[in-house]
């Protein structure tokens, strides 16, 4: 596989790992998704000193209201995220 079908393929199976604990195969709960978030992305969550912005977060992922996070709506979370994180790396690269 190449390192985008790699990339793609983890982020699936990190989804798949945390959404098959409980309920839903195919959803976040929020439990879920705040175990995922803090096991998964241990830097950017050592950042997050507000929980109250880290659950405006979550219920502003949760497109569709129905308190879980389905794949579509993690995806979008993922995309935000990379994107900040390209934004702050490119940033940082042009003050070299």
């Amino acid at each position: 596989m190449t390192d985008l079908e790699t990339s793609m393929s983890t982020i699936i199976a990190v989804f798949q790992k945390y959404s098959e604990r409980e309920g839903d195969k195919h959803k976040l709960k929020k439990s879920e998704l705040k175990e995922l978030l803090h096991d998964e992305l241990p830097d950017l969550m050592a950042h997050v000193k507000d929980q109250a912005a880290l659950d405006s977060l979550m219920e502003t992922l949760d497109a569709d209201g129905d308190s879980e996070c389905d794949f579509q709506e993690f995806m979008t979370f993922i995309s935000m995220v990379t994107v900040c994180c390209h934004d702050y790396f490119e940033h940082e690269h042009e003050d070299e």
